[in-house]
């Protein structure tokens, strides 16, 4: 093999950067960098679950939504560089059927097909696994700007 074809057949899609990203600009300044061990332990229950977190604190707790959604429009990101079409459609909270859809979206086989499902979640998983990971790095931050801000 050449050395171009060596580079063009493994990419990496910058998972480690963009989970350092999502630390260092979402987690750590909103104090909702703890919600990176949650998110991991959802990626076994499925898209669907990982997806409908930041409904579940849109309401009162806006900088953990956020990084969901965040999480979540990077994970979209990374699969159409891959070429996989990830639904991610708008939705609201007070609109049932917005939810509902892009919830049938997730589920639906010929919208979104097992395998790219399966290639998803993998995805998902080591974009988590690396979250994880920084946030081990960072806290250390987290918790001094707690400190400073506290006195």
């Amino acid at each position: 093999m050449t050395e171009a074809t060596n580079q063009s057949s493994f990419e990496s899609y910058s998972i480690d950067r963009i989970a350092h990203d999502l630390v260092l600009n979402h987690g750590i300044p909103s104090g909702a960098h703890p919600q990176v061990y949650k998110m991991r332990m959802t990626v076994a229950y499925g898209l669907e679950r990982f997806w409908g977190e930041q409904h579940r604190f849109k309401a009162k707790e806006a900088d953990k939504a956020e990084y969901w959604r965040q999480t979540w429009n990077e994970l979209a990101k990374i699969l159409e560089k891959a070429g996989i079409s990830l639904p991610n459609d708008t939705t609201n909270t007070e609109n049932a059927d917005s939810v509902r859809s892009m919830a049938e979206k997730l589920w639906d086989g010929e919208t979104f097909p097992p395998e790219q499902r399966k290639v998803a979640l993998a995805i998902l998983t080591q974009l988590c696994d690396s979250m994880v990971w920084w946030t081990q790095r960072y806290k250390k931050f987290a918790k001094e700007g707690d400190e400073n801000n506290g006195n």
